[in-house]
């Protein structure tokens, strides 16, 4: 499941909650049931991504990064495409329940996450294999859970939250700029493609460094006068400027540990990444409920 990557997925649905709350809506059971079915999604990903690699002789034994369960035995080839049809299928039983609640319409929106769950991976143009992998993040793991999760509660869509989702995106998508930095010389190794291979390790580490940096100034652009007529959060800008520079100052520690470590060491780095990610978005929603 690459549990160390899963607040990357939960930290969109918090992002998009906290938008819904400033905008004064919110629903619990929308929220939990968002919440099931992002981690369901990311779930189902990553064990496409273990399978169609093995299938694709992509991961090899022994590699920098965390044990593959399919690679090295541990697994099936079967059992792990298996898994991924029923999480995904689990995953689109919980996006009907939500398509009931915000419009029968957003099943499309539930068809296109399950495409990108094998699209990253699989099919004539695996995204992941031609550089497209951190644009499929910022879209799957940022644009999507923070602007339905908001249109479900909210019942429309806001130039703000589309904002918010866009950092958030861009948070997402240095945890894969962190993986692929990592594997550079396996994958270069199998010829696969990812935007680090082909742009090369150190403008790898400059994008990680720009994308936390972007994301920072976004956020707190959005909250500097987005809603400060709207409801009471001409207080909850403060708060937000302060989380948005402890961010800064975390991420900007991250980078300078990506830049002096390599390999296996860069493993813990993954999880960092992840969690401030979803530690922002939560210190946003709780500032916004506080407000």
């Amino acid at each position: 499941m690459r549990l160390r990557t899963l607040p990357v997925s939960v930290a969109g649905v918090l992002a998009g909650i906290a938008m819904a709350v400033a905008a004064g809506h919110f629903s619990t059971v929308t929220a939990a049931t968002c919440f099931v079915f992002a981690v369901l999604a990311q779930i189902a990903s990553n064990f496409a991504n273990e399978y169609y690699d093995y299938v694709g002789g992509l991961d090899r034994r022994g590699r920098e990064g965390p044990r593959r369960g399919v690679t090295e035995g541990d697994i099936t080839p079967r059992a792990m495409l298996m898994a991924t049809v029923v999480v995904l299928l689990l995953a689109c039983a919980v996006g009907l329940v939500i398509a009931s609640i915000g419009g029968w319409w957003l099943i499309a929106v539930g068809i296109a996450v399950a495409l990108g769950v094998f699209a990253y991976s699989a099919g004539p143009y695996p995204l992941s294999h031609h550089a497209l992998g951190e644009v499929a993040v910022v879209v799957f793991f940022g644009v999507v859970p923070v602007n339905f999760t908001y249109y479900v509660m909210a019942g429309g869509f806001s130039w703000p939250t589309a904002m918010m989702s866009i950092a958030v995106g861009l948070m997402g998508a240095n945890v894969l700029i962190v993986n692929n930095y990592r594997d550079y010389d396996d994958d270069r190794a199998v010829n696969k493609n990812t935007l680090a291979v082909v742009a090369g390790r150190r403008f790898a580490a400059g994008l990680y460094l720009f994308c936390g940096l972007a994301a920072a100034l976004i956020i707190a652009t959005v909250f500097a006068g987005a809603f400060g007529e709207v409801t009471a959060a001409a207080l909850v800008k403060y708060p937000v400027f302060a989380i948005a520079a402890a961010y800064t100052a975390a991420h900007v520690k991250l980078w300078r540990m990506l830049l002096a470590r390599d390999g296996a060491s860069l493993n813990p780095l993954l999880g960092k990444t992840s969690i401030l990610m979803a530690v922002t978005s939560l210190s946003i929603l709780i500032t916004v409920f506080l407000t």
